[in-house]
């Protein structure tokens, strides 16, 4: 099984993401962030999932329309690890340090 690491700025993404669901008063928020996390647990045991993307990396998509998200990942074989590098809105447009 792969470790999953999160990037420090991961934790900014988290925030951002429940900012705007307490914003829109969004009831399950606390749900949304779970279901956010049970998707990128599902990198342990299938690292390959997401769709390839630039420099390396791939996307899980999550969700989908309003309640879609996209975590930006990249996988280590030789260590076999996933590193979590980004999650956004599939509304936003791209990653800021890309």
């Amino acid at each position: 099984m792969a470790r999953i690491e999160l990037a420090a700025q991961v934790a900014d993404d988290f925030d951002r993401v429940l900012e705007h669901l307490a914003q829109y008063e969004v009831a399950e928020a606390a749900t949304r962030i779970d279901q956010l996390i049970k998707a990128i647990n599902v990198l342990e045991s299938n690292p390959l999932l997401g769709r390839p993307a630039r420099h390396d990396t791939r996307e899980l998509i999550i969700g989908r329309q309003s309640r879609g998200y996209v975590a930006l990942y990249r996988y280590v074989p030789e260590v076999d690890s996933v590193f979590v590098l980004a999650i956004r809105s599939q509304r936003e447009a791209g990653y800021r340090f890309l």
